[in-house]
């Protein structure tokens, strides 16, 4: 299945930390803990070939169970799970968005990527060098640390955003993010585009630069500024002549029309690849938020179904080309740009989140005030579904941490007193959570309205920490940054992981990377 030209989506629904630790190289992570709350967008299409990955424990076939009843029609498990795959000479990949991050090492390694070690750098600022750092990741990741003098300019806005930052051809510009991925086809992206600079990749990015005894900067606000009209008049000959290179495919909005019509037997995804902020001021309906930058580095959190058809959208072409070119070249074949898509369309404001499929009922709930008073006359109990990165940073004074996937064990281990109420980060996983919680205590059961969020919008008192964990925290995968200790030797082994998967790639043999000479 993985070698042929049919469409495929291969979900792991075991905890993104257990799925972390080994699994098949173009699975998508998708825990059956949020199974309801993710599979609509990320499988749209339910007729789909669809194949559940476990470690052979019964979750792929709990998942299989549930998605019959959501009416997904092609469902099957992989018999022995992750488990069997290496006993027939197959390959297994630890970390997360294994794809992209191979995709970044085969760039660097066939269009022999520039790049710069944390020790010239540092030496050519020193020096008074005319330089500029940009730095492409997501302004969260930017804004916590970042590269001395670095400006914010995630992924897809570089060759959208770079001439009026560098007006001068003489500028070195250094690209750089935490590790090597996006510095690579950041810089890359740069030179595909023609730009007369001097372009180099960070090597190591950040976490080369702490390692190299150098000092990140936290909480900068430099960013971009808006293209001016010449900016953006380059910025559009750029992408015509990435789109000529690399052969991007442009299509009109009738054409779309009919793809969309054709949904019940072609996978269809809609991305936005503009900011987040831009999304939500007006989108296409249907459309999803993809900042171009983190869809070429995650493109298995957007695009669960392999071989499906790929509609990107912006609002000049110039950051939606710029993320085709890569994703052909990563292997994806039905891949095109939207031409004028938001023009003279109806668009929608905010960001959609869609309602969980298989919420039947509604639970009972309990607001934040009311439940801050039982808590204080001792008579409720506080069970909280978000992940254990998110409830160690901040959660309900009291409260227990719990994976949904297997709440009915956590339940048993934890002392019950008065009303048992479910929480979660907006309130919806607990919300599925509230029959299956009822049926093992035997007790009513609500839910926090509005989760976590709206107890901390109604100014009330929050605690971080490890204790009360009636689960183990396997649901998330920790940057190496995120550790609690050895973080120095964590940044090692993760850059050397990196380097290591294009060999690993090579081992497996169901890639379909490809590099188009200049």
């Amino acid at each position: 299945m993985l070698l042929d030209d049919d469409e495929l989506a291969l979900l792991d629904v075991r905890e993104e930390g257990a799925f972390a630790q080994a699994h098949l190289l173009f699975a998508r992570s998708l825990p059956l803990s949020h199974l309801e709350l993710r599979v609509a967008e990320l499988v749209p299409r339910r007729s789909v070939r669809l194949v559940l990955c476990d470690a052979d424990d019964g979750l792929a076939a709990r998942a299989a169970e549930r998605l019959a009843g959501f009416g997904y029609s092609d469902v099957a498990v992989l018999q022995g799970g992750t488990h069997a795959w290496p006993a027939t000479g197959r390959v297994l990949f630890s970390g997360v968005h294994v794809p992209s991050k191979a995709f970044g090492e085969f760039v660097e390694q066939r269009s022999a990527t520039p790049g710069i070690s944390p020790e010239e750098l540092r030496r050519c600022m020193d020096d008074g060098t005319d330089l500029v750092v940009l730095d492409s990741r997501p302004w969260d990741e930017y804004h916590r640390m970042s590269i001395p003098t670095g400006v914010d300019v995630p992924g897809a806005e570089l060759v959208h955003r770079v001439h009026d930052i560098v007006p001068s051809a003489k500028t070195l510009v250094v690209v750089n993010c935490a590790g090597r991925t996006r510095s690579i086809i950041g810089a890359q992206s740069l030179i595909n585009a023609g730009i007369p600079n001097r372009v180099v990749a960070l090597r190591n990015g950040t976490m080369g630069w702490e390692l190299a005894g150098f000092a990140c900067e936290r909480g900068a606000t430099r960013r971009a500024p808006a293209p001016s009209a010449g900016g953006s008049a380059l910025a559009q000959a750029a992408a015509a002549r990435v789109a000529q290179r690399f052969g991007v495919q442009a299509i009109d909005v009738p054409t779309l029309q009919a793809w969309r019509s054709e949904c019940e037997h072609r996978s269809l995804y809609l991305l936005d690849v503009r900011s987040p902020e831009e999304f939500a001021a007006g989108h296409l309906p249907g459309s999803i938020s993809a900042p171009g930058g983190q869809l070429v580095q995650e493109t298995d959190r957007y695009v669960g179904t392999l071989r499906a058809r790929v509609v990107l959208i912006d609002d000049n072409g110039v950051r939606a080309t710029l993320t085709a070119s890569w994703l052909l070249q990563m292997g994806w074949r039905d891949v095109a740009v939207l031409r004028d898509g938001l023009r003279g369309n109806a668009l929608e404001k905010g960001t959609p989140g869609g309602a969980p499929l298989g919420l039947e009922t509604e639970a009972d709930v309990i607001d934040a005030p009311a439940l801050h008073a039982l808590l204080g006359e001792q008579n409720a109990t506080v069970v909280d579904l978000s992940s254990s990165r998110d409830f160690r940073a901040r959660h309900i004074p009291g409260a227990w941490f719990a994976v949904r996937s297997r709440l009915g064990e956590s339940l048993l281990s934890i002392p019950l007193r008065g009303l048992l109420v479910l929480t979660s980060d907006d309130g919806r996983l607990a919300q599925l959570a509230a029959s299956q919680a009822a049926g093992v205590v035997g007790l009513p059961v609500s839910v926090l309205s509005g989760g976590n969020r709206a107890w901390v919008e109604a100014g009330l008192e929050t605690v971080g920490g490890d204790e009360n964990l009636a689960d183990a925290a396997d649901d998330v995968w920790l940057k190496p940054y995120e550790r609690a200790r050895d973080i120095e030797a964590a940044m090692r082994e993760y850059l050397r992981w990196e380097i290591d998967l294009v060999h690993q790639i090579e081992q497996d043999g169901t890639a379909r990377f490809r590099h188009i000479p200049g």
